[in-house]
């Protein structure tokens, strides 16, 4: 996509979207819809990263969903405890995406492990917010 892009607008829009689906991942978490509230979190972190990217580099994203990558091609340092959760939180795309992986995955996401999880996206969504996109 070339041309000049209006920065605020795009970031503001990414930004947006994220917290409607902050909103959307808890509502499935109430539900007891755990393997999707998972895959929706991993939305939440993604668009706040495309919101940094956008941010920093002028340009819209690339089309792709590895928070790390991202990340990094915003040029964030991640320590490695950040990078790792990014790392986790990628494959809750991936697995409640294919079909193969589904099923360990739906086992995977009880109550306990998705509140866990859950409670690490809303403290990255605070510290992506706070670090980065003030």
């Amino acid at each position: 996509m070339n041309g000049k892009i209006n920065i605020e607008k795009v970031v503001t829009h990414w930004v947006d979207s994220s917290d409607m689906d902050f909103k959307t991942m808890n509502n499935l978490y109430k539900s007891k819809d755990y393997s999707w509230a998972l895959f929706v979190g991993h939305l939440v972190i993604e668009k706040l990263l495309k919101a940094c990217y956008v941010k920093v580099k002028h340009q819209h994203p690339l089309f792709i969903h590895n928070l790390v990558r991202i990340a990094e091609d915003t040029g964030i340092v991640l320590l490695n405890e950040v990078k790792n959760k990014l790392a986790a939180i990628t494959l809750f795309n991936m697995k409640a995406r294919y079909e193969d992986d589904k099923k360990d995955f739906y086992k995977k996401c009880t109550k306990d492990f998705t509140k866990e999880w859950i409670d690490e996206i809303k403290s990255l969504t605070i510290w992506i917010k706070e670090q980065h996109l003030k």
